[in-house]
């Protein structure tokens, strides 16, 4: 069994549309309602749910942010009572304050469906063993991406915050046919394998769905060839869903956003515009089946593409290309303004170099010095001298032809990042002084 929900992933345009604008309708009333915050910003700009009759004037409604959740904190945006949630959840985001997200009953339904669908996408189907390698914890990837396992009707292996030369052993012997992992860890498990003398042909695995951190297309390859699967990418965040907003299909041509429970604007970050289909900006969503934890215009300050070219997967889903940066990762240098995934990118051409970076900017003597770290496969770690600054001057040259900023770059050992940088790409010290 896989869960393929061709009434909603293949429906045509117009009749999603129509239903996007019944539920939204529904959405809007109940947060009118019921969220405090919701009725005094509708009041303020005049908004009347009945008569949001088209989606092209959800763009009258305002944004909501994380600033805003994190003033609610922990129960004002709660769209029902407390009796009625039956799980509770929360993020930290990149600043350590709380959010805390509520489920009730139907929408913990709504969830585990949606995660099914991201994994069928990907194509688990109930003849696969999953092992999941997310800490189960009040962050949640871990328990949705069980919960979709278990309703398509495959084995599920718990795997959680185990270390990978574990992870490898369990793989082995229990036979995982299905990894679910970020793609650090991905890079992380093919290290231990190699670590352990074994190579694809000792375990099982067959296809691997990757999420929480960047995803290049570098990173994707060597994933693929050194364990020999099919590798896809999905997108989800904890105020929202984790995951099960968007996921990629076997054809890997864009991650489908499940538009039968949200909706998708792009918008210029600086300015709020609406952009049009086909241009870069900030993702914001509307969730419309979410009863305990509705969200209205949320900024998730995630820039990417939304794409409706059609699919040979038969969905007609609109798709989101890959997340290419985050507005609150926008750096300014000089008068030089940049996203560390672009220096990312940059290294991603590179051979011997992993593709795992942190961008740290501090201020000395009123200057602005930008430090590059970059993680470097384990082969030439402990190789001669001389690449290792071939590979240090190469970097920091072709971050200034292709950017135009000097940058200093530190090549740093595998497994930096997760112990170190914890997946951040961006640390501003300057914000400290």
């Amino acid at each position: 069994m896989s869960i393929w929900n061709s009434h909603f992933e293949c429906m045509a345009r117009d009749e999603l549309q129509q239903l996007q604008l019944e539920r939204l309708q529904a959405t809007l009333n109940r947060v009118r309602r019921s969220v405090t915050f919701y009725r005094r910003l509708f009041d303020q700009v005049g908004l009347v749910p009945e008569e949001i009759n088209s989606l092209e004037q959800l763009a009258k409604i305002p944004f909501t942010s994380k600033t805003t959740l994190r003033q609610s904190y922990p129960y004002e945006m709660f769209a029902v009572p407390l009796r009625e949630v039956v799980r509770l959840q929360c993020t930290s985001g990149t600043t350590g304050e709380p959010i805390v997200v509520g489920y009730t009953r139907n929408d913990l339904a709504h969830w585990t469906e949606a995660s099914a669908r991201i994994l069928s996408a990907g194509g688990v189907t109930k003849d696969d063993v999953v092992q999941i390698c997310f800490d189960y914890s009040l962050f949640g990837g871990g328990l949705g991406f069980h919960y979709g396992a278990e309703l398509i009707g495959a084995s599920v292996i718990p795997g959680s915050n185990l270390d990978p030369a574990r992870q490898v052993v369990i793989a082995r012997d229990y036979r995982t046919t299905a990894l679910v992992a970020t793609p650090g860890f991905g890079l992380r498990l093919t290290a231990a394998i190699r670590k352990k003398g074994l190579g694809p042909a000792d375990i099982y695995l067959k296809r691997g769905l990757f999420t929480g951190e960047p995803f290049s297309e570098k990173t994707r390859k060597q994933i693929e060839d050194e364990l020999n699967i099919k590798a896809t990418d999905n997108y989800g965040l904890s105020e929202i869903v984790w995951p099960g907003v968007a996921g990629e299909c076997e054809e890997k041509k864009g991650l489908h956003i499940f538009e039968d429970q949200f909706i998708a604007e792009i918008i210029d970050p600086e300015t709020e515009e609406v952009l049009p289909l086909g241009e870069k900006g900030e993702l914001v969503l509307t969730t419309i089946t979410k009863e305990a934890f509705p969200l209205i215009r949320y900024r998730t300050g995630d820039i990417t593409i939304l794409d409706t070219s059609l699919c040979k997967c038969g969905r007609t889903l609109i798709k989101m290309k890959k997340v290419a940066g985050r507005t609150d990762e926008l750096v300014t240098i000089k008068g030089v303004r940049f996203f560390p995934s672009q220096i990312e990118h940059i290294f991603s051409r590179i051979e011997k170099v992993e593709p795992h970076i942190c961008v740290v900017i501090d201020r000395r003597d009123g200057e602005d010095i930008v430090e590059v770290l970059v993680e470097i496969s384990e082969e030439i770690f402990f190789d001669e001298m001389k690449k290792l600054q071939e590979l240090k001057s190469r970097g920091e040259r072709e971050v200034h032809q292709d950017l135009g900023i000097s940058v200093e770059v530190k090549l740093v050992e595998p497994d930096f990042f997760a112990r170190e940088a914890m997946g951040r790409r961006l640390i501003d010290k300057r914000e400290r002084k």
